[in-house]
This record gives C-alpha cells, sequence and structure tokens, in this order.
C-alpha cells in the first residue's frame, strides 16, 4: 500500500505539474473498467474517451484498459483515490464500504424499478450520492445501469413475500442481502457466483437473484425454470475521476469531461437495455415460467427491520434514505 500511495501520490502531481486546468499542456488520463470487448459499459466507456478527446481538442486523451487488467475493482477504485489512474467504471457495491452514501442504494427495494433509479440518481439523491463520495477522493460523472435484479428458482413462481418462506437462496456476501432474505422468512446462502449453477442443480440452493443478462448467460434458467421480475436490488454504476485531478481542471474542462461521461451514460443506457430484453427474450423461448411481482409493497414492509438495522448504524443516512423514497 506504501507503494501504491507513493505512485498515487506521483501521478496526482505529474497531472497537476501538467498545467491541465489552464489546458496548456496534454494529459493521457488511464482508465479501468472490468468488463469484456463488446459489453454496452466497454462501448461507453471507449465513447467517452472519444468525447473527452474531441472536446478537449486532444489536450486531454484517455486510455481505457477493459477487462480489469490494472487490478481487482476494489484495488481499482484504492488507485483512482489516490490518484494512480485517472478514471474508472465501478459498480456502487464495493464503494459501499469507502463512502457510505453509495450504500444507501443497496438497500433492497429502496428503487422502485429502472426508471425510478434513473430519476433519483440523475436529481439531488445522485448529488447527495456524489458528494460523499467526493469526499472519499471520488467524483461522480455521471451513472450507468446494471440491471435489476430480481428471484428465480427451481420450486415455484413469488408473487408474496410468503412464497420465500422456507426457500434456500443464494445472495452476494453482503450482510444487506442476507437480511433480506432472512427478512422474507427464506434462509440466505452466501456463496461465490461460480458455484451457484451447480448449486441449483443439486439442489443445494433452491434459487438465486440476478439480473436478465447474468440469468440467461450463466445458464442458471436451464436448472431454476422460474423467473419472477421483482427487481429488489437496482445497483447503478459510476463514471468516476479523481478528486484532486478532476479539481485541477478549468471550468470549460470540467464541463467538457461532464458532457462526455453523461453522453456516454446514455449511450450505456440504451445498450444495457437492448441486452436485457434479448436475454430476456431468450430464456422465455425456453420455456422459463415469467411472472412480475405486482405488489412490491408486499416487499418493502417486509424489508423494514433490514431498513430499521441498516439506520441504527448510519443515523446520518436516514434523509438521503428518504429522499430517494420520495423521488416521483
Amino acid at each position: 500500500m506504501k507503494l501504491i500511495n507513493r505512485i498515487g501520490a506521483t501521478a496526482v502531481a505529474v497531472v497537476l505539474a501538467a498545467g491541465i486546468s489552464g489546458g496548456a499542456q496534454a494529459a493521457e488520463w488511464k482508465g479501468w473498467n472490468i468488463h469484456v470487448p463488446d459489453y454496452p459499459n466497454t462501448i461507453a466507456m471507449d465513447k467517452f474517451a472519444e468525447l473527452l478527446d474531441k472536446g478537449t481538442g486532444g489536450r486531454i486523451t484517455l486510455k481505457m484498459f477493459h477487462g480489469g487488467v490494472l487490478g481487482s475493482q476494489p484495488d481499482a477504485i484504492e488507485q483512482l483515490r489516490i490518484g494512480a489512474i485517472e478514471v474508472g467504471n465501478f459498480n456502487l457495491g464495493p464503494i459501499g464500504p469507502v463512502a457510505p452514501e453509495a450504500n444507501v442504494v443497496s438497500l433492497p427495494f429502496i428503487f422502485k424499478g429502472m426508471d425510478h433509479m434513473h430519476r433519483a440518481m440523475d436529481g439531488a439523491p445522485g448529488d447527495q450520492i456524489s458528494a460523499g463520495m467526493a469526499k472519499k477522493g471520488m467524483v461522480a460523472l455521471a451513472w450507468y445501469d446494471s440491471g435489476a435484479r430480481s428471484f428465480y428458482n427451481s420450486k415455484k413462481p413469488i408473487t408474496k413475500p410468503e412464497d420465500v418462506t422456507g426457500m434456500k437462496v443464494r445472495v452476494m456476501n453482503n450482510d444487506l442481502y442476507s437480511g433480506m432474505i432472512s427478512a422474507l422468512g427464506g434462509n440466505p446462502s452466501p456463496m461465490a457466483f461460480s458455484e451457484v449453477y451447480q448449486s441449483l442443480k443439486t439442489g443445494v440452493v433452491d434459487g438465486a437473484e440476478n439480473n436478465w443478462p447474468s440469468y440467461e448467460s450463466t445458464g442458471h434458467f436451464e436448472v431454476a425454470g422460474y423467473y419472477s421480475m421483482s427487481e429488489h436490488l437496482i445497483i447503478p454504476e459510476c463514471v468516476c475521476i479523481n478528486a484532486d485531478i478532476y479539481g485541477a481542471l478549468s471550468d470549460e474542462d470540467k464541463a467538457v469531461v461532464r458532457d462526455a461521461a453523461r453522453q456516454s451514460a446514455d449511450l450505456q443506457r440504451e445498450l444495457w437495455s437492448k441486452r436485457a430484453e434479448a436475454s430476456r427474450e431468450k430464456v422465455m423461448k425456453a420455456g422459463v415460467k415469467f411472472n412480475e411481482v405486482a405488489d412490491k409493497a408486499a416487499f418493502q414492509d417486509a424489508m423494514k427491520p433490514v431498513y430499521a438495522k441498516f439506520l441504527e448504524s448510519n443515523p446520518d443516512l436516514k434523509p438521503l434514505v428518504e429522499a430517494i423514497q420520495a423521488t416521483q
């Protein structure tokens, strides 16, 4: 970590010394992205780089490193915070432990749907989350989609909270997600994503939860043929930039950077929507039994103990939670 800190300090010093805030010299930024070629985020981040180069007349260029080649997501978040890399596309899940405001979006059912998430993140609640992240060295320039997670299992449709009672459900390793299943009367089973298919196939777990592309691409639909669209977790992603580097930019260049990021977000959301629909169509043609959870209010009510525990530990985040819930 001491070596990374020295590298980060050097990187920030070089950029600041280059006089980019006045636009006098050129700079080449490094960008991190975990996704593979042709993935919506990868295409969008390449578009961001293109727009940044064009908008600054080549004074600021962005070299994207896709596929996580610069390190794991937690490592890359730390590298960005200290300036070892300038730009990153991160999920807010792993940012939560760093910036508590970002952890709010991991509360189950805090968003009523994808449209509600967009309105909240593009509005005042998103600004509050961004402000909290900025205090930790990260400026969120725009918000990307990462889909809505819903329940799927091998037993039956889930239409009401009671349908989860007694069911063994795989979840990501996070207390909020385990608490969600427990609050519904189920048995949470945290495990690595790579183990889910076999666990579903052999009955180690009855179900899991994820978005359409993941449900389809992993083949989980082959061993868990009931998909109940609850959209209980909608965790957005950010296009982030190191706070010191962003702060050193001229107002003109800040506007260019933000506009480029937001245009890339528009593209990413469009591409993500198409990919999700294509995955949905594929599994439906394969015979998956689909239902939409019409009464999300019942599930939201069941989450009260989860929210109470979270807010007891983070009382200062209650206004942010309420602001998201009140977003129309």
